[in-house]
Parts: structure tokens; sequence; C-alpha cells
């Protein structure tokens, strides 16, 4: 025998159709802000798309390639040496934005798309870099052969972006100790990137807080054909022993405004 659902209708012609469609509609709004919802929920706490707006990190990043970043770093997992961090400018790391902001209907639609995080975020206020030096960590270049050392142990770059081959792994010497909280960050395409050397003299000394990571680059996403994981490079760091305080592994969620 087959089990009948009762409706409720009252069989008045186009009344039934009419209310039908009144509650696709309401079904459609929910399941829209419930999508809205989630996607809000997985850009703040999960993953983030950013956008690549220069060529500090060639080869690994190329200019307009789209990225996908881990918000779990270092939230719940522990920043690594060799790992594409995103941060917040530590301050006076970038200039200030020359383009105007979009206005009326597609500034409203710009903004939305990215507060939910189905656009990518620009490049105002964010930087790209690769993490060379944990807190504690003695950082120097160059040896005798080209190389960056940490902790004294020599460290082979695969990811190294050089303008001619032989050239060292920096143009400029330096030598430093990373603070507790803080990275030094380097950018693939070496000489062409204003990381963590370009900014010895500025209040911060170069160093970036952790506090300021957003998360670890861990997808290209965009263009398809240059669809890839993002390598961390254990093997280049293998054999370096840490010299001072572990990176924190429960840190505030940095929520970027």
């Amino acid at each position: 025998m087959t089990e009948t659902v009762e409706t409720g209708e009252t069989g008045r012609g186009d009344g039934g159709s009419g209310r039908g469609f009144l509650l696709f509609l309401r079904d459609l709004a929910v399941i829209f802000l419930v999508a809205l919802l989630i996607s809000f929920l997985v850009k703040t706490f999960l993953i983030r798309p950013f956008w690549i707006p220069s060529e500090s990190m060639n080869d690994t990043l190329q200019v307009d390639d789209r990225i996908i970043v881990s918000l779990l770093t270092p939230t719940v997992f522990a920043i690594d040496r060799g790992e594409v961090v995103v941060f917040e400018d530590p301050g006076g790391w970038l200039p200030e934005p020359q383009q105007e902001e979009e206005t009326g209907l597609v500034g409203a639609i710009d903004w939305f798309l990215t507060f939910v995080g189905l656009a990518p975020e620009d490049d105002h206020g964010y930087l790209i870099k690769r993490v060379i030096g944990l807190p504690g960590d003695r950082v120097q270049c160059c040896n005798e052969f080209g190389q960056l050392t940490v902790n004294g142990v020599p460290i082979d770059e695969p990811y190294l972006h050089l303008d001619l081959a032989g050239q060292p792994a920096s143009s400029m010497s330096f030598d430093v100790t990373v603070p507790e909280g803080h990275l030094w960050v380097l950018g693939d395409n070496r000489n062409h990137s204003g990381d963590s050397r370009a900014h010895m003299d500025a209040p911060g000394g170069g160093f970036v807080p952790i506090a300021s990571v957003v998360g670890r680059a861990v997808l290209i996403s965009w263009p398809v054909e240059r669809w890839t994981w993002l390598d961390s490079y254990d093997s280049s760091f293998v054999g370096v022993e840490p010299q001072g305080a572990a990176v924190a592994r429960e840190l505030p969620l940095v929520v970027p405004g």
C-alpha cells in the first residue's frame, strides 16, 4: 500500500502553486545564506585566497598567481623553516597604496566577495616570503661557497632564483640572531626581494613577528596550468639544530581586517 503525505492544501487552483513558489524561494535563500556562512567560516578559520602582485618569489610564485593559504599555521601547526608564509606588513615594508578602491556597485561586490572568501585578497598590507630563520636561529650569509648558513649548517636552496648561475645566495652580507617570537624571511627571487635584509636598519630589525603571520601558502590554485602544492623543502634544513625558543603553537588567530 502506497503511503501518502498530507500537504495541507485545499486544492484552490493557483494558490497552492503560488505558495509552493514562495517556499522554493525561501529554501533557496536559506541555502544561499548557509553557503555564505560556511564560506565565511572557512575563510576566517581554515583557508584564504590571495593574489601574487610581484616577482619577489619567482620562480616559485609568479605575478598574477592565485594561492590558497592555510590559516592553521601558526594557530594549530608550528611554523617550520622553508615554509612560504603570508604576513601583515610589520611596519614600513610596503609603500602606501596608490590605487584607489572601487566604489559604487563594483566596489560593494568586490568587498562582499573578498569578505566571504570567494575573491582573493589584494596585496595591500600583506607580504609573502619563505621562512629561513626561527626564534633563536643564527642566520648568516655567505660562506666561502656563497651559501646561507643556519646555526652553522650550510643550506642548499633549490628554490632559489638568481640572476646568474654561481652567484651567492645573497648579494648582501648579514649575520643575525632571530629574537624570540619572530622570524627571518627571504624571497626566492633573492636579488629582487624587499625581505628581512632590506629592513635591518628599520625599528624591527627586519624580523617578522609570528603574531603577524596570516598563514602558510599551500597551493597555487590559478592559473590551472600552474596548479601545484607548495614545497617547504624540509630536506634543505636537515641537520639544523634549534638554538633558541621554539615557535609557539598556540597564538591568537590573526584575522586581517
